[in-house]
This record gives C-alpha cells, sequence and structure tokens, in this order.
C-alpha cells in the first residue's frame, strides 16, 4: 500500500499492531508456563485475556474505518519475542528467571504503548473519535499491564532474584 496520508499511515501502523497482538497471544503462554511466582504467572494470563480483548478492540476501530482487518508482519514484536523466548531456554534460577521476563514483557508493552500512543495521536488529527476511544481503552490497559509488573517486580522478583 502507498502511503499517501495521514489515514493510510495510521491503517499501516494499526496492520502492525494487530499482528503484535497476535503474535503476543502466542507467547504469553509460554511466558506464563516458564515463570515460578504465581503472581507471575497470573500477571501473564491475565494479561493474555486482555490481548485477546485488544484483537477484538483493533477488529473494532478496522471496522471503524471501513477495513478489513488485517496484519502486516510486526519485525519488533517478532525480535523482542524471540529474545523472551531465550530468556525462557536460559538455564537460570527460577527468582532471576522470573525477573528476566518482566524485563522481557516490559520491553514489549514498552513497544506497544509507543504504537499506541502514535495511532492515538494520528486518530485524534484525523478526527476519528470512535477509533480514538477504543486505542485509549488499549493504551490504558498496556500502561496498567507495565505499571503491575513493575510493581511486582520491585516488591516481589527483584527481591527474590538478589
Amino acid at each position: 500500500m502507498k502511503l499517501e496520508s495521514l489515514r493510510d499511515l495510521l491503517i499501516e501502523q494499526l496492520e502492525d499492531l494487530y499482528d503484535a497482538e497476535h503474535q503476543i497471544t502466542k507467547a504469553l503462554p509460554k511466558m506464563a508456563e516458564a515463570a515460578s511466582e504465581p503472581k507471575l504467572k497470573a500477571a501473564f494470563k491475565k494479561h493474555l485475556k486482555e490481548t485477546e480483548g485488544q484483537i477484538e478492540r483493533l477488529d473494532q476501530v478496522f471496522e471503524a474505518l471501513g477495513q478489513k482487518a488485517k496484519r502486516k508482519t510486526c519485525k519488533a514484536a517478532k525480535g523482542l519475542i524471540a529474545e523472551g523466548d531465550e530468556t525462557i531456554k536460559e538455564d537460570a534460577e527460577p527468582a532471576v528467571r522470573d525477573a528476566a521476563l518482566i524485563a522481557a514483557a516490559q520491553r514489549v508493552e514498552h513497544y506497544e504503548m509507543a504504537g499506541y500512543g502514535t495511532v492515538c495521536a494520528y486518530a485524534k488529527q484525523l478526527k476519528e473519535t470512535a477509533v480514538l476511544k477504543l486505542l485509549k481503552a488499549t493504551f490504558a490497559e498496556e500502561k496498567a499491564t507495565d505499571e503491575a509488573l513493575s510493581e511486582l517486580a520491585e516488591s516481589t522478583i527483584n527481591l527474590q532474584a538478589v
């Protein structure tokens, strides 16, 4: 697709995020399985459900824009997830692995927050208020997940990993 307008760029960025979310739904169960701390397992399982909801929300966004939901390979998510897979395979003490899993997950969350922040700005500029509302809801979930992971790391996991 040739990018001729901000709307075209919005759609391209949404396709990238759509693919990233699908990739993440495959990664989160592996991360939950690899985690030793029950609270971390629960956090990954909770975020899996949220991510499935975010995919549904993106379906609504594409529909609101009159577009077919389509995935454009997100190389960034693929790379971040590959790093997370390496973390899972490493020989590590359980608490240290949990700390590394949080680091890997937060890298993904920060990527998503950057992506959703960008598409929110585009939707706002294009006066796509319904789209903006949906995207802001996902951005808020990503931020809350990042904050919950930070809290878990600082209050429990990192202390256990010392």
